[in-house]
């Protein structure tokens, strides 16, 4: 899908930094040779999964609100973290375009509490994306006036409400009272932003998903696509 004016505008709606490495993360690393499956960390806006030092750093590019990323979570995510991430040689790393509310809305909450959380929240949206996209596609104008207008934070929990983000981030544990906190941090929403639009701007990103292999932007944008290069690169 095309990254439109939508991710200036995302941007322009809140008021910059971005995600440091846990401060104990090296204590966190396994050694050379074992199994790096459950290796995740929240890296500079995005989260890595696996070896952050391996030979070969796999960068996927998503919104949430594409319906080709919902496609790719639902096929290549897994292969990816079973076939590749697993041997240490190749890392994957998972950032956001932000192209409008309804994708910095879920964002904010996939990032909601410990780094280690991401994985299953990432999943838990992108699983149910068909559901929650058919709500907002038939959403009502009073509805979307709730998403446009007000602060930030309570346009975010509007979204997050009409489109059920409460009920899915439920079913992970969360209360709403730590779900709201989350959805009106301006700091977290503005680094989203402010990290989206400066990746565009680096790897001259133009649709989602979209790949990045050791620097450089690949020609792919699905997984079978995608799983010939890194056959290819290992």
């Amino acid at each position: 899908m095309k990254i439109k004016s939508l991710a200036m505008a995302a941007l322009a709606l809140v008021g910059a930094s971005t995600l440091a490495l846990g401060a104990n993360a090296q204590e966190r690393l396994m050694k050379p040779g074992g199994n790096w499956a459950g290796m995740l960390q929240a890296f500079d806006g995005g989260h890595l999964f696996g070896n952050p030092e391996a030979e070969k750093k796999l960068i996927e590019f998503m919104s949430y609100t594409c319906s080709h990323c919902a496609e790719f979570a639902r096929k290549g995510d897994a292969a990816i973290k079973l076939s590749y991430v697993p041997t240490g040689k190749i890392s994957y790393e998972v950032r956001h375009l932000i192209r409008d509310p309804v994708d910095l809305t879920a964002a904010l909450l996939t990032h909601c509490g410990d780094e280690k959380k991401f994985g299953g929240n990432h999943e838990a949206i992108m699983y149910r994306f068909d559901e929650w996209m058919d709500k907002a596609r038939n959403a009502t104008q009073a509805q979307r006036s709730r998403w446009q207008f007000g602060t930030n934070s309570a346009r975010f929990q509007a979204i997050a409400s009409d489109l059920d983000f409460y009920e899915i981030m439920e079913t992970r544990g969360y209360r709403r009272a730590d779900l709201d906190r989350c959805l009106s941090d301006e700091a977290k929403a503005k680094a989203l932003a402010d990290t989206s639009a400066a990746d565009v701007a680096k790897y001259q990103l133009t649709g989602t998903p979209s790949f990045v292999l050791d620097g450089k932007l690949l020609e792919a944008h699905d997984w079978p696509s995608l799983e010939k290069r890194l056959k290819d690169a290992i």
